[in-house]
């Protein structure tokens, strides 16, 4: 049987496993720091702005190069790239409604520039994660070993959810008892010879 003690431990073990998955998650779209770049300040507070943030990324035309994308959608590309002031918003959001942030537009720029160079989106996105990496994103790929943060918590939610079942269920068949009134077999410590007497005795038999 599993103690309560037991079931506690089991139980924080799981919630365990759901914050680290939850956190590994949030790691890989969080900062990369790199001694070589320029110094960013926290993503997470909203007023940390770094209005220095921004870095060229620029590539040279493709031949013959025209623009690769409509207006639409370069702004829907530049809503899966992140704005480096700190605001935590997407390039397109933060240049169209933070007329303060001197990063966004020069990003915007950045992208424009390359879609007239006639580069797709995702050599424009590969760009960026170049220059900045992989904290650019909005969202980090799914692939390689950002997919532990992507399933992780789901994965230990499930774990734990299966444990916690589990244990429930052995704890109910622990605590069963008879209904009222059932019939419990008396335990008698006899021998063969000494319960055939008594049984003669209850009948009334003679022998006994």
């Amino acid at each position: 049987m599993t103690s309560r003690r037991d079931f506690l431990t089991l139980l924080a073990s799981a919630t365990g496993a759901v914050v680290f998955g939850a956190r590994l998650g949030a790691q890989q779209q969080g900062p990369v720091h790199d001694s070589s770049l320029v110094p960013v300040t926290d993503t997470t507070n909203l007023f940390a702005m770094n209005q220095m943030a921004a870095r060229p990324v620029r590539l040279p035309p493709k031949p013959g190069a025209k623009p690769s994308m409509t207006t639409l959608q370069r702004d829907d590309l530049e809503r899966r790239i992140r704005c480096q002031c700190g605001c935590t918003l997407d390039v397109f959001t933060c240049r169209t409604t933070d007329f303060s942030c001197q990063v966004s537009p020069a990003m915007h720029r950045d992208v424009m520039s390359l879609v007239d160079g006639g580069y797709s989106a995702q050599e424009i996105i590969n760009a960026f994660v170049g220059a900045y990496g992989e904290r650019v994103l909005m969202s980090p790929r799914k692939s390689g070993f950002n997919l532990v943060g992507w399933f992780a918590p789901g994965v230990a939610l499930a774990v734990g959810a299966v444990v916690v079942g589990w244990l429930i269920r052995r704890w109910g068949k622990a605590g069963e008892h008879p209904a009222p009134g059932a019939a419990i077999a008396p335990t008698v410590d006899a021998t063969p010879d000494e319960l055939r007497r008594l049984e003669a005795a209850v009948r009334g038999d003679g022998d006994a």
